[in-house]
């Protein structure tokens, strides 16, 4: 068998765990993973699962955790590069295969070089009949701070550079999980936007929350003076409201899979079918009287 190329390095993750260490001792902004605890919370409320072990991956604070105790189920246990139970990679899992019935993840996943690697690495860590849910930013997050910086950039010094993280889309989760081995995929999005007074206000939280560009091929020059200042006007005319403040878009993809057990609902097989698709649409027809 040939050997596998090693996935590769978008993101340059040292930079990432100084950034986050940094901004976690500084008190970082938590509002966007405060709102998607709560969205978990909510989730894990729908499903009639005890879930006595689970594994709470990657997240630097205690939000998603405190959500599953919130659900009524034990505590899970942390592990991230930054600290909690266990210090862990999230693309290299210290556990043995089946050692949890639940593992959450929140806003943590957006940064691994090899996200089908890490799913596949969760199912291997579950128990069957186990559930992995997770969320993590969509492709729709910041698009107006993207517009307004590449626009700036070009107009100013005749090129782009790369300066916002890419994030996934939605579209592709379900396959994604799939191919991991899950049963059951199931995608989802929270889509919101956020007001600021200026664009400089929601670059000062980015950077605040440590999640400014820590892509490898990150441009080797800091944003000129003259850019930003271009950005901010860009921005102001083609993405404020009447009061003057501007608009920045933020999307949550949510992603839940089941690791697979004889219990579960099995799609009919191909060609089972008992009554033809053209009689069916004929029936429900009649039964309308169209």
């Amino acid at each position: 068998m040939a050997n596998q190329l090693p996935p590769p390095q978008i993101f340059d993750r040292g930079l990432l765990q100084r950034r986050l260490r940094s901004a976690l001792a500084r008190g970082a902004p938590d509002f966007l993973v405060a709102r998607a605890a709560d969205d978990l919370l909510d989730r894990l409320l729908t499903v009639k699962r005890e879930f006595p072990r689970s594994l709470d991956l990657g997240a630097p604070v205690e939000h998603f955790s405190q959500a599953v105790l919130a659900s009524g189920r034990a505590a899970p246990l942390r592990a991230s590069r930054l600290g909690g139970n266990v210090i862990a990679d999230e693309e290299a899992l210290p556990f043995a295969p089946a050692s949890f019935d639940l593992v959450v993840s929140g806003m943590a996943l957006q940064w691994v070089n090899d996200l089908p690697g890490v799913f596949s690495q969760v199912r291997r860590v579950l128990a069957p009949d186990g559930l992995f849910v997770a969320c993590l930013p969509g492709g729709a997050s910041l698009v107006e701070l993207r517009v307004a910086l590449a626009q700036a950039e070009e107009e100013i010094t005749g090129g782009a550079s790369p300066r916002v993280s890419p994030f996934v889309d939605v579209r592709d989760m379900g396959a994604l999980l799939q191919r991991a081995g899950f049963a059951l995929p199931v995608a989802d999005v929270d889509s919101f936007t956020l007001r600021y007074d200026s664009v400089l206000g929601l670059m000062r939280d980015l950077r605040a929350m440590g999640a400014a560009n820590v892509l490898v091929k990150r441009a080797a020059r800091p944003l000129r003076r003259d850019v930003l200042a271009r950005t901010a006007q860009i921005y102001a005319e083609q993405f404020s409201d009447p009061d003057g403040r501007v608009r920045a878009s933020f999307e949550i993809v949510w992603i839940s899979g089941w690791a697979p057990h004889e219990s579960q609902q099995k799609p009919a097989k191909p060609g089972s079918a008992t009554v033809r698709l053209a009689d069916a649409v004929k029936a429900a027809r009649d039964r309308s009287g169209k």
